[in-house]
């Protein structure tokens, strides 16, 4: 699973969703398999269900375009076995790109477009006001995690503070006594 998919992962856990990463799909007579779907997540009691596709690539639109359609298809077709006798409600498709300085579109039938940059905003919006210290996200999302600590210290990483000039927590904060 590359760094995208992972994170992706994480955050639709960190939300409740059940998660499945790497799922082959449309297993051939011949070998091999019809297909691979990045992430799946399926959230109950919103009723949502969506099929995330990831990408590092510099390919063309077009060629996006196209390995999306086939993609996307694919997980239409397979996405109702991975949760055989669970009423599903429609899929919602998702795309993202680590490389989005060309993203113009938003949207490509159905499919809903995002750069890392608009994926770290909505993280980032998610994490914002849930101080590390009183509500850190929990270890097994370490990707998540490291993003929620970097928000903490912004203005550090950014030079407008040094470390010495950040709040730090009571102990009341931090769960710990003296």
């Amino acid at each position: 699973m590359n760094y995208l998919e992972q994170l992706v992962a994480e955050y639709y856990m960190y939300q409740d969703y059940f998660v499945r990463h790497n799922v082959r799909v449309g297993r051939r007579s011949s070998g091999g398999y019809e297909g691979e779907l990045d992430v799946v997540a399926f959230h109950p009691e919103k009723q949502e269900l969506v099929h995330i596709e990831t990408s590092m690539d510099a390919d063309s639109w077009s060629k996006r375009s196209e390995r999306l359609a086939r993609k996307f298809d694919v997980g239409q077709r397979y996405i109702p076995e991975l949760f055989r006798g669970i009423q599903l409600p429609q899929i919602k498709k998702r795309a993202v790109f680590g490389l989005d300085r060309t993203m113009k579109t938003r949207s490509i039938e159905g499919v809903e477009l995002l750069g890392m940059s608009q994926l770290l905003e909505e993280i980032v919006n998610k994490l914002s006001g849930k101080s590390w210290w009183s509500h850190s996200v929990p270890e097994n999302f370490p990707l998540l995690r490291t993003i929620q600590i970097a928000v903490e210290y912004k203005d550090v990483l950014t030079g407008q503070a040094k470390r010495s000039d950040v709040k730090q927590p009571k102990d009341s904060d931090s769960g710990t006594s003296s």
